[in-house]
């Protein structure tokens, strides 16, 4: 569950092109007390579970689906009712100047893409409270969902601006110069985002002033792993106002790397599983993963840019009249390349969704490891961990392979207890893959 909201949203998807979701969530649980612990050998669900989860699978199945041809058909539609050369025409009425322009038709854009795009999130909203996975109140929920708009018109104007005028002074190899300069831009934004844009959603704090000793045995850890991470880059997160789940991710690049534990987690799971979490989310700061993440977005981002690039020239040419488009170096055909991008992107996110769920499984690996010798019988802690996942999420212990190649950025939670169960290289003398 990523922290980083606006990133998620389809717009910001499509049009950043690099808001490819590099944060690494653990997972989330289902707050529980502790009572007597039982050996897991797979992840199962109880009759009544299993009904629900059945359920609900297939509502998010149909979400996501909807939302992708709905996303399409907004845009295609904005593009057939002229509505974008009316926002182009509306804006260059206010202003002569081609970032103001580009700001006020990004916000007349975004403002309706979001509109129309609402009654679909609320759906979801609805859903998640009636299963308890949120308990996030409308109005926060709402508020929420202003502040991802802000920053919508705020980041996208400015893009939009930085787009139009490569592709004014460069209209053969806009795609490639852009992605030059997206680069940089995004790893700013990703840099500044736990300092900038997190804490508008959520309440961050120094993990040792909530959890002190908890910070002294998840040292141990980082100890273990040869590593240097000062408990200053630990962090409590508030998210019990906006949920049940527990949670612990990785975020930030450079001086803003961070590991970030939920307040729910500190709440509901037991020092080992914990400790666990932390060796999952350790992993990914050790092995790289945030910046792999970075580099495997930005190939994807300069294929997606170049697709768009060989395609959105016989679009225009064919119906860029009809839609008041006036070339690509108009603002007016924005969605037009949206569209396009959003088509070719949804084969890139297949593509960074299984990249993802590989290196969720090195970290699964690679925490194991590192906590073995610390966590007592650290592949039960894991397994009970994920099994309260799936307890709280609903997971289909079977998932359809085909929705797990379209859709999961993990590995499906049964694989991951299945995994922790079995992985035991110390007993038969083998060696380790990364902490010897």
């Amino acid at each position: 569950m990523s922290v980083s909201l606006f990133a998620m949203r389809q717009l910001v998807l499509a049009f950043i092109f690099l808001a490819i979701s590099v944060s690494t969530p653990c997972h989330a649980q289902i707050p529980a007390k502790e009572g007597p612990r039982q050996k897991i050998n797979s992840y199962t669900l109880s009759p009544e579970l299993y009904r629900k989860a059945r359920n609900l699978n297939r509502f998010r199945f149909a979400y996501q689906i909807t939302g992708l041809f709905y996303g399409l058909l907004v845009l295609w539609l904005i593009l057939k009712t002229r509505l974008s050369a009316r926002f182009r025409d509306w804006a260059e009425s206010r202003t002569g100047n081609r970032f103001l322009q580009a700001l006020i038709f990004t916000a007349l854009l975004a403002l309706t893409i979001g509109l129309l795009d609402l009654p679909l999130e609320a759906v979801n909203h609805w859903v998640m409270r009636l299963y308890r996975i949120s308990v996030q109140p409308w109005g926060s929920w709402l508020g929420d969902w202003v502040k991802v708009q802000a920053l919508l018109i705020l980041f996208g104007g400015t893009l939009t601006w930085i787009l139009y005028t490569v592709i004014r002074r460069s209209p053969r190899r806009w795609w490639f110069h852009f992605w030059l300069i997206s680069i940089p831009i995004f790893l700013v934004v990703f840099f500044a985002e736990p300092y900038v844009i997190d804490p508008l959603f959520f309440e961050y704090q120094p993990l040792a002033s909530k959890a002190p000793e908890l910070v002294t045995q998840l040292e141990r850890v980082v100890q273990h792993a040869g590593q240097q991470i000062p408990p200053e880059r630990m962090f409590w997160m508030k998210a019990s106002e906006k949920t049940n789940a527990t949670n612990a991710y990785v975020t930030g690049i450079g001086a803003s790397k961070r590991v970030v534990i939920w307040d729910t987690t500190l709440q509901q799971e037991t020092p080992d599983e914990v400790t666990s979490d932390f060796g999952h989310e350790l992993g990914h700061y050790v092995l790289h993963h945030v910046w792999k993440g970075l580099a495997f977005g930005a190939l994807l981002t300069l294929l997606l840019l170049y697709a768009g690039y060989r395609t959105i020239g016989s679009l225009l040419a064919r119906y860029g009249q009809g839609w008041g488009i006036r070339g690509l170096d108009d603002l007016a055909s924005l969605p037009a390349l949206l569209l396009v991008i959003s088509i070719f992107g949804f084969v890139g996110s297949v593509a960074s969704n299984t990249f993802s769920r590989y290196v969720e499984h090195q970290a699964d690996l690679y925490g194991q490891e590192v906590v073995h010798g610390i966590v007592p019988d650290a592949g039960q802690a894991a397994a009970r961990s994920f099994q309260k996942a799936g307890e709280l999420y609903l997971a289909d212990p079977a998932p359809d392979p085909l929705y797990v190649f379209l859709f999961y950025d993990h590995p499906p939670i049964s694989d991951r207890v299945r995994f922790f169960v079995n992985y035991d290289p110390w007993s038969a003398g083998q060696a380790r893959q990364f902490v010897q």
